[in-house]
């Protein structure tokens, strides 16, 4: 891996070339308030955005709040999330991580790492989501699939891309704190558009030449 000193070079440069690419990158999840946005991001597991946006529309009209889901029971969330796929287990995820709220903590969401860990279907990924887009005060870099495969292209992590939890750390270390939102909408951003795990768009690609992993 490269030193440091390089990698944080390497992200500030990155940093400024997407920023003029995507000058409005932020979060593409609907939400109303933190509660929708943990939802959401339960659901976005192995579903694109754009299918979530379409099923929370709905979902959060007959279940606006912790108390809708951990009340319903698990066939009706079932249903009504089921485009999402694997909808068993986000409905069954997403009944008791609201049950917990309510029970644990007087149905209003913890604003720590170790808190939003402990609840169902929550990991670092949906953690970080909620703590700097939501709260303000992340406690990491959002490490998503785009995010992790393109870190590992651009030299930034000697990880493996489906080795999250490690490329966090990595980029953590690299990317100053103010930059740990930013950072993820612009490489999630470049993941869409650019950087493809199918068919990259490498003639396209204004960070091509930080490239270490090429088509």
């Amino acid at each position: 891996m490269h030193s440091l000193d390089d990698r944080k070079k390497r992200v500030t440069n990155v940093i400024r070339v997407l920023k003029k690419q995507f000058p409005d990158a932020q979060c593409s999840l609907d939400h109303k308030n933190p509660f929708h946005l943990l939802i959401a991001t339960i659901l976005s597991a192995q579903c694109t955005d754009v299918r979530v946006n379409i099923v929370t529309k709905d979902l959060f009209q007959n279940f606006p709040a912790p108390e809708d889901f951990a009340s319903a029971p698990v066939e009706e969330i079932e249903e009504a999330i089921r485009s999402t796929g694997f909808y068993r287990n986000k409905a069954k995820n997403i009944k008791s991580c609201c049950t917990d709220i309510i029970q644990k903590h007087s149905g209003s969401l913890p604003e720590n790492m170790k808190e939003l860990n402990a609840l169902s279907g929550v990991g670092r990924k949906t953690a970080n989501v909620l703590l700097g887009v939501a709260f303000g005060k992340p406690d990491g870099v959002v490490v998503d699939t785009h995010v992790g495969r393109i870190a590992v292209k651009l030299g930034l992590t000697a990880h493996g891309p489906k080795e999250a939890v490690k490329i966090e750390r990595d980029l953590n270390e690299c990317v100053g704190k103010e930059h740990w939102v930013g950072i993820g909408h612009l490489l999630i951003e470049h993941g869409r558009t650019t950087c493809k795990a199918r068919n990259p768009k490498c003639d396209d690609c204004k960070l091509y030449k930080y490239c270490e992993v090429r088509a």
